[in-house]
């Protein structure tokens, strides 16, 4: 039996790691077997790649930067993702290829269809089943943040004029896609959300006989 992949992508602040949590405990509560994931850090790998990309000093070239996130996204998929959904688990991962796609493309000004072709080639065209778009005015989102951090990476640190840039490429990703995404809005109650969230993962679980 094979399992589901489904993507949490959204602004900085935008609540994915709650929903990806609270999706992960009603699915295991209905007896699934769930792996988190998040990106980038989802394997050991992915931790130090995690560290050099979002915390190291310095300057990091765009292009490179992209590179960076495609390496520990194939090291990702190949070790932990395409496997726990071949054992029909269902994997909750906190951003994938979109994140690249507006990060890296739309928030960087690289070419948004040569990100999406190395990520498509770093995974082998692995795609995910759902992808919810936690959609958050980045002006409400850097207020989030200042509540919630101590610092900032070095995506988060970035001007408001890269995160309405951000933003924009997601909403253009979600309408060119609209069957593999889900598009909430993040100002919604967390409850709201989270109800929404389970009726249209409900639809992809399989029909128990």
């Amino acid at each position: 039996m094979s399992g589901l992949f489904i993507t949490l992508e959204g602004g900085d602040g935008s609540g994915k790691s709650t929903q990806a949590g609270l999706l992960a405990d009603w699915l295991v509560e209905s007896g699934h077997t769930v792996l988190r994931s998040r990106e980038p850090g989802g394997t050991e790998l992915g931790l130090e790649l995690r560290e050099i990309v979002l915390h190291r000093r310095g300057d990091i070239a765009p292009r490179a930067e992209a590179l960076i996130y495609a390496a520990d996204r194939a090291h990702n998929i190949a070790t932990q993702v395409r496997p726990a959904v071949g054992r029909g688990e269902i994997v909750i991962q906190d951003r994938y290829l979109d994140s690249s796609i507006a990060y890296q493309g739309a928030g960087r000004v690289l070419d948004g269809e040569e990100i999406r072709k190395i990520s498509v080639w770093a995974t082998e065209g692995f795609m995910p089943h759902l992808t919810v778009l936690l959609d958050l005015d980045e002006e409400i989102g850097r207020t989030r943040l200042d509540e919630s951090r101590t610092r900032y990476d070095r995506l988060e640190a970035e001007a408001n004029t890269f995160h309405a840039r951000v933003r924009a490429s997601y909403l253009a990703l979600a309408e060119a896609d609209p069957e593999r995404f889900l598009v909430l809005s993040a100002t919604d109650s967390i409850e709201s959300i989270a109800a929404a969230i389970r009726h249209r993962v409900q639809a992809l679980l399989p029909v128990e006989h």
